[in-house]
């Protein structure tokens, strides 16, 4: 995979044209978006701004950033959702999205057994009436993206880790 086919590095050619849902908050090295096709609200994707297709090609300016990252969104997760915990995984193999990624999921306390672990991915394969809505996942990106401290509430803003 080249980044021209890439879909995340298509994305961020659009970068000024995303809904808050595609820029919950962004860096120079990550972009935080609500995943598409969830049937969570607040699932979370954490997506470094360059084309990088494993963990150990991130720059070490990347590689500080994404534990802040990763806390930070969890933290802010905990506080908007209530979810319990987060899971964080990264596989980055499905056919079109070789760039790397990391779910940050927010697990819910009643959230039943058969999805806990890795059985949680089984909810990005509801039929479309369970999925987050655009407009569900935009109100939560702007509910995430003032924990998180950004300025503005169009498009996204830059969040300095702490």
């Amino acid at each position: 995979m080249t980044a021209r086919d890439c879909y995340t590095c298509g994305r961020e050619e659009e970068f000024d044209d995303l809904p808050p849902r595609e820029r919950v908050a962004h860096d120079p090295h990550w972009r935080v978006a609500h995943a598409f096709d969830a049937a969570v609200p607040g699932w979370l994707v954490l997506l470094p701004r360059r084309h990088v297709a494993a963990v150990h090609d991130l720059t070490d300016a990347e590689a500080a950033a994404l534990g802040t990252w990763q806390v930070r969104l969890s933290r802010a997760l905990r506080a908007v959702t209530g979810c319990a915990k987060t899971y964080v995984v990264q596989f980055a193999e499905a056919e079109g999205f070789a760039h790397v990624h990391f779910h940050i999921v927010p697990r819910m306390p009643d959230l039943p057994p058969e999805h806990r672990g890795p059985g949680v991915f089984e909810l990005l394969r509801r039929p479309e009436a369970e999925r987050v809505t655009a407009a569900r996942a935009d109100r939560t990106a702007r509910l995430l993206r003032a924990r998180l401290g950004c300025e503005g509430s169009a498009g996204g803003a830059e969040v300095r880790p702490r």
